[in-house]
């Protein structure tokens, strides 16, 4: 376990610091001096964040659950609201802290996940059945899914059903099951795209890339030619020409783009592989946990890391539509980051506790054995 905290931990560290690098320079024509003292902010608070909930023992949130979700969906409620809720961009997800905006869907996916490992540890034995297994954590999911559509965020909600759906699916819950309720998820969400005419001209420009290019698909058009004109070494660090405003987001959404022309296609498959080597190392502190709470905590955790990662690759490089996600630890984003840095924190506290599980484990069979042997020598 110390070989794969080691390396969860030096994998995070490099993805921070390239999003650091990148960052600097994707926004250098925006004031880059500027973004990247406030992301160092945030990165900072998230760390010692991190360092803090790692040290603690992660059991503790099963007894708060509860609380952190209601409060999640207090937030996730007051954000809607016109005279509360900043609205940007035809959304309104955040809120103004005056010193910067803090989005409380990113504290929601946190809360929520917690909630139904929670929930899962409860009733792990019924998990299998309909009710209990599949309705009643349904209609939790549901809620928190509901008001993160309605800001609207159409992208945090796929993802968040599809962790929610991948950690019911581990804990047992029955396929036969599982896929008329998630057909019926993708059919209504499907419907609200084709009724939604900013997002159904997203999914177009998606599929006619070439001809919107001009348009709705300049973004994804240019993100491409930025990854064309970087090849395998890329133009060198700050001299990329696509993030002179022909790619928008070039420092958030669209980070990934800017790396490519700048550094070429041997650092976007490095930031790929580190986040399958994240992914790895989560599935492994996870089969190695030590009861079920903290084993489908990490399996949410990680899930909800690298799938978002790879959703916001498959945006960029134009196999999936815009989605509207950031690229964890690299896009600009304080409360992204912020949160990010703190599944990352109860991951390696799950880690920790393992490791301390193992070591009783071992402490317990080696009494055993030394008291067996010791019988045997006064018999003898």
């Amino acid at each position: 376990m110390k070989a794969v905290t080691t390396i969860l931990m030096l994998n995070v560290g490099s993805l921070l610091a390239l999003g650091m690098v990148m960052l600097y320079s994707s926004a250098a024509a925006k004031d880059g001096t500027h973004l990247l003292m406030m992301q160092s902010i945030w990165c900072g608070a998230g760390l010692i964040t991190a360092f803090f909930l790692a040290r603690i023992d992660y059991r503790i949130f099963k007894k708060y659950a509860w609380v952190l979700l209601v409060i999640s969906i207090i937030l996730l409620i007051l954000v809607i609201i016109p005279s509360i809720g900043v609205r940007r961009g035809g959304s309104r997800r955040w809120f103004n802290l005056g010193f910067a905006l803090f989005q409380p869907s990113e504290l929601a996916k946190l809360c929520l996940i917690i909630a139904l490992a929670a929930y899962i540890d409860r009733f792990q034995r019924h998990m299998s059945s309909f009710f209990k297994g599949l309705i009643l954590p349904s209609l939790i999911i549901g809620i928190v899914l509901g008001l993160i559509f309605v800001e609207p965020d159409r992208g945090t909600t796929a993802l968040l059903a599809a962790v929610c759906g991948v950690m019911l699916l581990v804990a047992g819950v029955k396929l036969k099951h599982l896929i008329p309720i998630g057909a019926l998820g993708v059919a209504l969400f499907v419907f609200s795209l084709l009724n939604d005419p900013m997002r159904g001209g997203r999914i177009y420009s998606w599929l006619h890339q070439e001809e919107t290019r001009t348009e709705k698909g300049y973004q994804g058009w240019q993100s491409m030619l930025a990854f064309g004109s970087g090849g395998t070494t890329g133009l060198g660090l700050g001299n990329g020409r696509q993030k002179l405003g022909f790619v928008p987001e070039g420092h958030t959404d669209f980070i990934l783009s800017v790396i490519g022309e700048e550094l070429g296609l041997v650092a976007t498959a490095g930031t790929v592989i580190g986040f399958l080597v994240l992914m790895g190392c989560g599935v492994f502190i996870a089969m190695r946990a030590r009861d079920t709470f903290g084993y489908m905590l990490a399996v949410g955790i990680t899930f909800l890391t690298s799938l978002q990662a790879f959703i916001n690759i498959g945006v960029v490089t134009g196999a999936l539509p815009n989605k509207g996600l950031a690229l964890p630890f690299i896009s600009y984003g304080g409360s992204s980051l912020l949160m990010t840095l703190s599944c990352m924190g109860i991951l390696f506290s799950i880690a920790l506790r393992s490791t301390e599980n193992g070591d009783e484990s071992t402490t317990e069979n080696s009494s055993k054995t030394i008291s067996t042997l010791t019988s045997r020598e006064l018999s003898a």
